[in-house]
């Protein structure tokens, strides 16, 4: 397979996430019927439409094809997926959180509406997940299964564990208090990790892939995870800001914990190929079936955006 024959099959992937998002959001409702609010309607759309590399769902809709079953069976999971993933950046973006004003090229959602507005359609993004997928998955068995993962990656012992660990870890920074690779790594494995590995496991739970398969994905998962987000570390270095969306140097200027702090560049560079390899390494009992999961795992160490 060439780099852009996998170009070609993850933007065809792309390219139907995209349609089913538009499809799933609510649209705004006359005032007395009842319904999603205009303005609330409005910034869920403005937030969840407004580009992205839709990596998660992506990861779900392959991770379910490699496992033997049909990407349209795997899309109400990879929707909620994304979803939790949109309502994740719009509360961090928040002026008590990262306090940014970019985010894709565009003003951050509390730039755009309000700060209520933005916590609000957060809110809704993140319990709309949830409804996608009892409505959308089945049997009820795996529905739920799928339910228990997300629940658990994007909650206090998974992303939002890890936000609330890394802005402690900011604090900790800001008051001369330096820490280890070994904590950050501790940080992100929930921060950002947790909401990578889930598509996978979600994936091969729609699929009723073997455990032995399950267990290979989740640990793809978990090095794909961490590898994604060192080079988004190396990114906030020496990326470019056009490609980006958003501010650059932004995570030094604010003194925060990086890889590139604790291992420098090439030493980030060197754990993100480790990483890789890790991960590629863990679809052997997947054998043919990973082939683009490790294509994959390579293309990421490359990414510029």
């Amino acid at each position: 397979m060439t780099a852009s024959t996998l170009d070609d099959y993850l933007g065809q992937h792309r390219r139907r996430v995209e349609a089913a998002l538009a499809a799933a959001l609510p649209g705004p409702a006359p005032d007395d019927l009842g319904g999603c609010p205009e303005r609330l309607a409005s910034a869920m759309r403005y937030s969840l439409l407004g580009g992205g590399k839709r990596l998660r769902p992506v990861l779900c809709l392959m991770a379910a094809e490699a496992c033997g079953a049909s990407w349209p069976e795997a899309m109400p999971a990879a929707l909620a997926l994304e979803l939790v993933h949109t309502y994740s950046l719009i509360h961090d973006d928040l002026p008590a959180m990262d306090d940014d004003d970019l985010r894709r090229g565009r003003p951050t959602c509390h730039k755009a509406f309000d700060e209520a507005t933005a916590i609000l359609a957060g809110d809704g993004l993140l319990t709309l997940a949830f409804e996608l997928i009892v409505r959308g998955i089945e049997p009820a068995a795996s529905a739920a299964e799928c339910v228990r993962i997300l629940a658990e990656a994007s909650g206090p012992s998974g992303m939002v564990g890890g936000q609330m660990a890394d802005l402690e870890a900011e604090t900790r920074a800001g008051d001369g208090e330096d820490g280890s690779a070994a904590e950050l790594e501790a940080i992100h494995r929930r921060k950002t990790g947790a909401l990578l590995r889930a598509p996978l496991e979600m994936g091969a739970v729609i699929a009723r892939a073997p455990d032995a398969w399950r267990d290979a994905l989740a640990r793809y998962g978990k090095a794909v995870g961490l590898a994604f987000q060192i080079v988004d570390d190396l990114l906030d270095v020496e990326g470019d800001e056009a490609k980006l969306g958003k501010r650059v140097g932004k995570d030094s200027g604010h003194g925060k914990w990086t890889y590139p702090r604790f291992l420098g560049v090439e030493g980030s560079r060197a754990k993100a190929r480790q990483l890789a390899q890790e991960a590629v390494a863990a679809l052997v009992p997947l054998e043919a079936r990973g082939g683009r999961l490790r294509e994959l795992a390579l293309a990421l160490l490359e990414r510029e955006c």
